[in-house]
C-alpha cells in the first residue's frame, strides 16, 4: 500500500474520522492498529520480523533499566558501608551486565538486517572470487524476503536502546506503546529516524479536533504528493532510459541523467518526507524535519548537516561518538601522537572514525559496491577538505572571496559535486558508473543537448515544460522557506487567494501527475533501503 495509490488515501480517509471521532484514551491504540494493518498489507510474512524487533528491544531495554534500578536501591540501601572502590567496583558488574543485554540485542536485530539484506551480497562476492580462481564451484543465492522499511525501524529501534543504555530516556513499560514507536506507519516507509524522546512526547497525547492542524498538515501532504507524482516520477522515464544503456547514452547524455537523478532524488525523497511529516502532523504528532534545504549548501560538510538530517545524526551519535572515544581509539590515539607527532595524531582517529561512519554509511544504503565507494567517496573529499581548510581561508582573505556571487559558486559547485557521487546511486555496477563517468570527457557529442536528442528520452516537451516548472516551484518555495514557513505565510493571505493556490495544486496534482495507460505508481527511492 504505497502512498501514491487510491488504496493509501482511501486508508487514511477512514483513519482521520475514526481517529477523531474514537474516545481520545484510544487513539493511541487505533494508530498502532493502523499501522500493523499498513504493514501486513506491504506484506503478511514481513510483520514477523518488525514484531521480533519489538519484543526483543522492548525485553532488552526493560532488563536494563530495572538492573539500573536495582543498582540505585543497593547504592542507596548500603550507602553508609560501602566503601568509594566497592562502590565503583559494583558499578561496573552491573554495568557489565547492562552491557551484556545491549550486546546481545544489537546483535541479534543488527544480525537480521545483515542477513535479508547483505547475504545475497556476500554470496555473490564468493562467487565471484571462486571464479578468478578458476573454480567451477559456485554457491547459490538465497530467496530472502526483504521487509519494508526494515532499515528505518531496526535504526530507530536500535537508537532507542542505546538512549536506554545510556540512561538518557527512560523505557517504555507499556510493549503496546513502544510498538506504536517502532512501527509508526507514515514514517515505515523512508524515515525519518525518529528518537523516542522526541516522538513519544505527542505519539501518546490525547489529540482533539482542530481544523487549522488538520489543514496545514493536508496542505503540507499536497505538496508532498506534488513533487512525487509530478516532478519526481515523470523525470523517472529519462533517467531509467539514460542509466539503462551505458552504450547507447554516454558524454552529454550522462551529465543530463545526473542532473535528472538529482533533481529526482530530491523531489522523491523531500516529497515522501512531505507526505510522513503532514499526515503525522494532522494526526496532532510531531515529526522532526529530515532536511533544511540542502542544494542551497556551500560545501559537502554543510550539505550533510541539511540532506537526512536523521540519518545523519544517527550515525553521528551512535557510531562516531561512540567509535571515537573507545578504549582502542583512545590507544590509538596515544600511539599516533607519539609515533607521528601532536598535530597528526590528534587528526587521524577522528579521520578513522569518520571512515567507519561512511563505511557503515554506504552500506547501510545498499548491498552493493556502488553505495560502499559512494560513501568512501563523501569520506575522501570531506576529510580532503578539512586538510585543506586552512588554505581556503588564506585564498579567501588574499582574493576577497566572500561575496554573494561567491557564495552562489560555492553553491553549484556543490550541486555539481553532490550530482557525480550520484551516479554511484543511478548505475548498477562499478564498471557502469566510472565508464559512464568517464565518457563525460571523452564522447564528445555535446549536440545532442540541442539537435532534438533528448526528445527520444521517453519524455515529451510538455513533459519539459511540466518538470522545468515543477522545479521553478520547488526552488521558489525553497527561497520563501528561508525567512518561516511558506503554509503560515499563504495562511495569512485572505481566503479567495488562499483556496486558488491550494486548488492550483490540487489541479496540478490531478491533471499533471504522472499517470497514463498502464500506470503503476513508482515506489519511492528509499523504500529499498
Amino acid at each position: 500500500m504505497l502512498f501514491t495509490t487510491y488504496e493509501f488515501m482511501g486508508f487514511m480517509a477512514v483513519l482521520f474520522l475514526a481517529y477523531y471521532l474514537v474516545p481520545k484514551k484510544c487513539q493511541w491504540p487505533l494508530l498502532l492498529a493502523a499501522s500493523y494493518l499498513f504493514y501486513f498489507c506491504a506484506g503478511a510474512d514481513y510483520l514477523i520480523y518488525i514484531m521480533v524487533t519489538t519484543l526483543t528491544v522492548y525485553f532488552a531495554a526493560r532488563m536494563m533499566e530495572k538492573n539500573a534500578d536495582k543498582q540505585a536501591a543497593y547504592l542507596k540501601e548500603h550507602k553508609a558501608e560501602l566503601s568509594k572502590e566497592e562502590k565503583k567496583a559494583y558499578k561496573e558488574t552491573q554495568k557489565r551486565v547492562r552491557l551484556r543485554w545491549l550486546i546481545s540485542c544489537l546483535l541479534l536485530n543488527l544480525g537480521v538486517l545483515a542477513v535479508v539484506k547483505y547475504t545475497n551480497f556476500f554470496i555473490s562476492n564468493v562467487n565471484g572470487i571462486l571464479n578468478s580462481l578458476g573454480s567451477g564451484k559456485q554457491i547459490s543465492f538465497l530467496t530472502l524476503a526483504l521487509p519494508m522499511g526494515i532499515s528505518f525501524y531496526t535504526f530507530q529501534a536500535v537508537g532507542y536502546l542505546i538512549d536506554v543504555y545510556r540512561g538518557t530516556v527512560p523505557a517504555e513499560k507499556n510493549p503496546f506503546r513502544f510498538a506504536l514507536f517502532v512501527a509508526f506507519f507514515p514514517q515505515l516507509i523512508q524515515g525519518p529516524i525518529s528518537r523516542f524522546g522526541d516522538l513519544s512526547k505527542t505519539l501518546y497525547e490525547k489529540h482533539r479536533f482542530e481544523a487549522k492542524t488538520l489543514c496545514l498538515g493536508l496542505q503540507r501532504v499536497l505538496w508532498g504528493y506534488f513533487k512525487k507524482m509530478v516532478v519526481a516520477d515523470r523525470i523517472l522515464a529519462g533517467v531509467r532510459t539514460i542509466v539503462g544503456d551505458v552504450g547507447a547514452y554516454e558524454g552529454a547524455y550522462v551529465l543530463v541523467g545526473m542532473l535528472f537523478y538529482t533533481v529526482e532524488l530530491y523531489a522523491d525523497f523531500t516529497g515522501g518526507i512531505d507526505i510522513t511529516i503532514g499526515i503525522a502532523q494532522a494526526l496532532g504528532i510531531r515529526v522532526e524535519e529530515n532536511f533544511n534545504l540542502p542544494y542551497f549548501s556551500k560545501s559537502l560538510k554543510e550539505y550533510w548537516r541539511r540532506w537526512h538530517i536523521s540519518m545523519c545524526s544517527w550515525f553521528r551519535d551512535y557510531i562516531f561518538y561512540p567509535v571515537s572515544i573507545s578504549r582502542p581509539m583512545q590507544r590509538f590515539t596515544k600511539f599516533s601522537k607519539k609515533r607521528f607527532g601532536e598535530k597528526v595524531g590528534r587528526r587521524l582517529p577522528m579521520y578513522l572514525s569518520s571512515f567507519t561512519v561512511w563505511l557503515a554509511t554506504g552500506v547501510w544504503h545498499g548491498a552493493s559496491w556502488n553505495f560502499i565507494v559512494w560513501g568512501l567517496g563523501n569520506w575522501a573529499i570531506l576529510m580532503a577538505s578539512e586538510e585543506l581548510e586552512p588554505l581556503y581561508e588564506k585564498f579567501h582573505d588574499r582574493f576577497g572571496a566572500r561575496g554573494r556571487l561567491y557564495g552562489l559558486f560555492q553553491m553549484f559547485r556543490t550541486f555539481l559535486l553532490v550530482c557525480c557521487l550520484n551516479l554511484f546511486d543511478c548505475y548498477s555496477s562499478l564498471g557502469d558508473t566510472f565508464r559512464a563517468f568517464g565518457s563525460v570527457f571523452t564522447a564528445g557529442n555535446w549536440n545532442v543537448l540541442w539537435d532534438g536528442s533528448l526528445m527520444e528520452l521517453g519524455l515529451t516537451m510538455l513533459d519539459y515544460w511540466i518538470l522545468a516548472g515543477g522545479t521553478v516551484l520547488m526552488l521558489c518555495v525553497s527561497l520563501l522557506h528561508r525567512t518561516g514557513s511558506v503554509r503560515e505565510k499563504i495562511g495569512r493571505r485572505v481566503y479567495p487567494l488562499r483556496f486558488a493556490i491550494w486548488y492550483g495544486l490540487f489541479l496540478a496534482v490531478l491533471l499533471m501527475g504522472a499517470y497514463g495507460i498502464g500506470y503503476d505508481a513508482s515506489q519511492f527511492i528509499y523504500n529499498q533501503f
